[in-house]
């Protein structure tokens, strides 16, 4: 009687559970639902229509094709075999169980979902020599590589799913920079083998990879050669842990993705990718460790996934330069929801490999938690291309140590936060022509933006043959150390924005920049100077609202800047 009453008990248990999760699980859907409409309305866009795979329910039990779960057996052909006899089947589900499957690079094929259950690892091998050196892409351009451990390429109908982790084993492939280790992890590092640098800043885990790293474009394929002329510097061509190129209907979800050589997840030149409910994972110290790029790619949805990586979290780009420019596919019709980044360079990112453009992308309810930098957009002359139409709503940070807020033109290739007693010089200013090597960055709109904790607030930073155009910002709350900085831009519209600032002399400075309206600003912190115009291309600056009633003796004058180009209303 008791062991009934006990299964009686535990059944009612499991109903109730399956009841509660069912309502939490419907409650959220709603609140999705609710909260695309209202970024619908608030921005009146139309979004894309995402589409997903589906898959015959056969499965295919890598096991029966002799794989291993020991860690220690190389199950590269096993699994290999069980996703080609998938697909040659119409399609279906391979499936790895519990264990920890070692192998080497793996092959996706169209019509095959790649299942992880609960308790899987999928680790890959640290020995190089699996892996063929290719002719792939690295940050935007051509380059030698080394295959990926997970690939695919025109393939239609795919996934990576379930519950497990997929591991790159990426310390084996990359190198450190001292400055990001303290004395006992860096002595542990140097003590397991590898290279140091004459300088002791860096440390790399082979001579082949420190001859690799000190040669100019030593990833670009000379005319003439193959790549497995460059065999020597093997160790130096890192891979990105998933590669999918050309694809169509593209999904991942619940996998952990962890330890990448490089860039995490890869997707390229795709069409009608979904992202959901993922966990992708870096150590912080890992150089080019994104989240994911998605470049070039048509129709995508991020949503409900957490990113903790050494580099860019979510991150937008489309080819470098004239490369770039001369394939001429944006990223396009991108939606972004419901995510987290916590450790990053930034957390949603714009470039700076952008060379093709980016249009039509609607970014919403995501939190950013301890990235360098929050929302991020950068470029650099010789890039080329049109970043525009970007619609970003509800975005929460928390304990950023750069900007919240960043549009640069001047990217150069280093990290956004500088180290202790690094010091910068701005960049030199110079007018050049305009010609297809002049980015762009134009028509952004972003609304409702809560950070605590910043360096700076808002950072604008164009070049004068082409401004940052266009930009409106609307009901942000910032506490930062440094307000409002606006370079080179034009048509800025900043409303209802409420500054927190510890450093007011000046709260906003606006340097050689016209058509800057800002109404409704609010500071809780006593201001010293309200607004400095920098520059004799300063113009058109209009402040607006009660708390700037007084502000004509809080303003100052820089550098050719006239009184006549600020404009008081009450």
């Amino acid at each position: 009687m008791i062991i009934k009453g006990i299964k009686r008990v535990i059944f009612s248990g499991v109903v109730l559970s399956t009841l509660v999760s069912s309502s939490l699980a419907q409650e959220n859907k709603q609140k999705q639902i609710a909260d695309s409409l209202a970024f619908l309305k608030t921005f009146n866009v139309k979004m894309p229509i995402v589409k997903t795979p589906v898959f015959k329910q056969d499965t295919f039990d890598i096991v029966k094709y002799g794989a291993k779960p020991d860690g220690v057996s190389l199950n590269t052909n096993s699994i290999n075999q069980a996703i080609d006899a998938c697909h040659k089947n119409g399609g279906g589900v391979v499936v790895l169980n519990e264990g920890v499957w070692l192998t080497g690079p793996l092959y996706l094929k169209s019509n095959v979902n790649l299942h992880l259950r609960s308790g899987a690892l999928l680790l890959f091998t640290t020995d190089k020599s699996q892996y063929k050196l290719i002719e792939g892409s690295w940050e935007g351009k051509p380059a030698v590589v080394n295959e990926a451990p997970i690939s695919g390429y025109n393939l239609e109908n795919i996934a990576i799913t379930g519950a497990g982790i997929i591991d790159g084993n990426g310390d084996a492939w990359r190198f450190v920079k001292k400055s990001k280790l303290n004395e006992s992890q860096w002595k542990n590092l140097v003590a397991s083998g590898g290279v140091v640098d004459k300088d002791g800043s860096k440390w790399y885990p082979s001579a082949s990879y420190q001859k690799g790293y000190h040669i100019k474009d030593a990833t670009v394929i000379k005319p003439g050669t193959k790549p497995e002329d460059y065999t020597e510097l093997k160790d130096f061509y890192r891979p990105n842990l998933v590669v999918l190129n050309s694809c169509k209907k593209v999904l991942l979800e619940g996998v952990t993705f962890q330890n990448s050589p490089a860039w995490n997840l890869h997707p390229l030149m795709c069409q009608d990718l979904t992202v959901r409910n993922i966990l992708v994972r870096n150590p912080w110290y890992a150089q080019n460790g994104d989240g994911i790029d998605v470049e070039s790619c048509k129709n995508v949805l991020i949503e409900g996934s957490v990113f903790d990586v050494g580099d860019d979290g979510i991150c937008i780009k489309s080819g470098r330069d004239e490369a770039g420019r001369k394939r001429g596919m944006p990223t396009e019709e991108v939606i972004v929801r419901n995510n987290v980044v916590y450790h990053a360079h930034g957390g949603f990112v714009i470039g700076s490999e952008m060379s093709g453009g980016a249009r039509n992308l609607f970014v919403y309810n995501n939190s950013f938690i301890g990235t360098d930098i929050g929302l991020r957009f950068k470029t650099t002359r010789g890039r080329g291309g049109v970043v525009e139409k970007i619609y970003i709503a509800n975005t929460f940070m928390k304990n950023i140590p750069g900007d919240a807020i960043l549009f640069d033109m001047y990217y150069a290739a280093i990290d956004p936060v500088p180290m202790a007693g690094e010091e910068r010089a701005a960049p030199k200013v110079e007018f050049l022509p305009v010609t297809e090597a002049t980015p762009q960055f134009k028509d952004f709109y972003i609304k409702n933006v809560v950070c605590i904790g910043a360096e700076k607030g808002i950072f604008m930073r164009g070049i004068p043959e082409m401004n940052i155009q266009n930009i409106n910002l609307e009901d942000i709350t910032i506490k930062s150390k440094i307000g409002i900085e606006l370079i080179e831009a034009t048509n800025i519209n900043l409303k209802n924005i409420h500054l927190v600032s510890d450093q007011t002399n000046p709260l906003i400075l606006v340097e050689n920049s016209k058509q800057i309206n800002i109404s409704g600003l609010k500071s809780d912190t006593e201001i010293q100077n309200l607004i400095t115009l920098s520059g004799d291309r300063t113009e058109a600056v209009s402040l607006t609202g009660p708390s700037v009633i007084t502000a004509k003796d809080k303003v100052k004058f820089n550098f050719g800047a006239k009184p006549k180009s600020l404009k008081i209303n009450k």
